[in-house]
Parts: C-alpha cells; sequence; structure tokens
C-alpha cells in the first residue's frame, strides 16, 4: 500500500519537525544554563548525575552570586551604562539618519555607506586609540569612559538602520505638511518620526543588547570591581585561573540574558515590522 506525503504529515516532514528541532537547538543553551544554575554542587561535579535535569533544585548559587560577588551593582552599572549609551546614540543616529535620507546634497549617498564601513571596523583596532582618549579626558574607570566609547559603533549601526527607514517613508507625506504651513523640523517632528516608531525602536533595541553585552571596551576601561558590567564582572570574578564556579557563572549569565529578553518581548512587534521595512498608517 503506497504512503501518501500529502496533508498533514508532508507539513509535519517539512515544517513542524525542523521548526521544532530550530526551536529545541535554540532554546537548549538557555535551558541548560537554568539546570546549572539550580544543581547543587555535588551533583554538578559528579559524573555519575544525570547533566540534564535534577531532582534536588537549590537557589544557593544565587545566594552566592548576590551575597559573594557585587552582581547586584554590577547590574545596576550595566543597565546604566546600556541606558545612557542607547540614548546617546540613538539621538545622533536618529538626526543623521534622517539628513541623509531627506536632505539633498552631494554626497549623501557615499556618506552614509561611509557611516556603515565604520561601524565594520573591529573595536580590536580601535581600543588603543580610544583608551588614549580616555587617559587624556580623565574619564578612566568610570562608566562614562563606556558610555562615551560606545557610542563610536553604535551611532553608525544607528544611523544606517534609519537611514534606510527613512526611505520607506514617502516624502510626499512631509511635503503636503510642509504646503499646510509646516516647518521642516516641525514636519521631521510630528510627521516622520512618529511613522518611524518601528525603526526608531528596532535601532534602539540593537542598540542597548549590544551595550549590555559589550565585552572588551568594558575590559579594558574598567577595573574596579565597583565599577564593572555584568559580562566582566562574571568572568573575572567567577573564573579564576583553571577554576570555574559553574554554579553561580550560570545563575549570573541567566540573570543578566533576562532584561535583554524582555526588551525584545515587549518590542517584538515594532522590531519585525522595521526589518521588513514596513510603514503603518
Amino acid at each position: 500500500m503506497a504512503v501518501r506525503y500529502g496533508g498533514p504529515l508532508r507539513r509535519a516532514v517539512t515544517f513542524h519537525i525542523p521548526l521544532g528541532l530550530l526551536v529545541g537547538a535554540t532554546l537548549f543553551p538557555f535551558y541548560w544554563m537554568v539546570i546549572t544554575s539550580i544543581r547543587p554542587d555535588r551533583e554538578l561535579y559528579s559524573v555519575q548525575s544525570n547533566p540534564f535535569f535534577t531532582l534536588h533544585p537549590t537557589v544557593k548559587h544565587f545566594q552566592d552570586l548576590f551575597e559573594l560577588t557585587m552582581f547586584a551593582r554590577w547590574a545596576w552599572n550595566t543597565l546604566f551604562i546600556a541606558t545612557v549609551s542607547t540614548g546617546i546614540s540613538l539621538f545622533c543616529g536618529l538626526l543623521a539618519g534622517y539628513a541623509l535620507a531627506r536632505l539633498q546634497f552631494r554626497w549623501a549617498a557615499p556618506l552614509g555607506t561611509l557611516i556603515f564601513v565604520t561601524y565594520l571596523v573591529p573595536p580590536t583596532l580601535l581600543f588603543i586609540p580610544l583608551g588614549d582618549v580616555v587617559q587624556a579626558f580623565g574619564l578612566a574607570d568610570t562608566p562614562w569612559a563606556v558610555i562615551l566609547t560606545y557610542p563610536t559603533f553604535l551611532i553608525p549601526f544607528c544611523t544606517w538602520l534609519l537611514l534606510g527607514y527613512f526611505k520607506t517613508i514617502p516624502k510626499e507625506i512631509e511635503e503636503c505638511a510642509r504646503i499646510d504651513g509646516a516647518s521642516r523640523v516641525q514636519a521631521m517632528v510630528r510627521i516622520s518620526f512618529p511613522l518611524a516608531v518601528p525603526g526608531i525602536l528596532s535601532a534602539g533595541i540593537f542598540a542597548f543588547t549590544l551595550s549590555w553585552n559589550e565585552f572588551l571596551y568594558a575590559l579594558v576601561f574598567l577595573s574596579s570591581p565597583q565599577q564593572k558590567t555584568i559580562p566582566i564582572g562574571v568572568f573575572t570574578e567567577l573564573v579564576r585561573g583553571d577554576v570555574f564556579y559553574w554554579g553561580p557563572l550560570m545563575a549570573g549569565a541567566l540573570l543578566g540574558s533576562i532584561p535583554v529578553a524582555i526588551v525584545y518581548s515587549f518590542f517584538v512587534e515594532h522590531y519585525v515590522t522595521a526589518l521588513t521595512g514596513a510603514v503603518k498608517g
């Protein structure tokens, strides 16, 4: 008897099963962090225990993370640095993206390409000259050392993303507003910026995520324990030589990933809209 592969069976083979495997592969690292963070030490370092689940969950690793390290301080530093640097980069990128998309001048297109190319420059080539600048202004080992250096790679990215999004907004909308008596600034603030909210949120999410997870600049410019961010503090305080404190380490990684997940979950609709280049009327 011949087996028919149409209908539900075909959809399962071509869509549901691959999708399930993809989702499982994507979520497995988070599952591993959760399991490792709640496993007692006797199971973590025992080769006989099952590594995929535990029958004796514990919150001791979370307690150790807050009691034996300065994780709460690191979380505040990370939130403050990411928020301020994202705000600065988004403000500059918004104005630059609008100018490159709307203002007609000779070098607009090459300048937009050049701005994006600067984003592709590896941070490993920039942290040495930026270190000299930070030292010259006396900002070493302060949050402002990274707040003012993160925009060097955030502004080009925000500008490039918003440039493309502003180009999807019809110019005729602004022209109609100017015919009715609005100035260019009024048309920009009251017409273009509200229509560009999905693009602005998308750029902000990207900038916030990059700032939250940035490692190299924070490692170079922040040295004292009370000034560190989560990626630096967790790495330097919970990895000592060849000794890894896996329980608190995974607890810190898990708590450090929650804010970014919350941001994405709240603005996922606008985020997808910006990526597809759609404009909602």
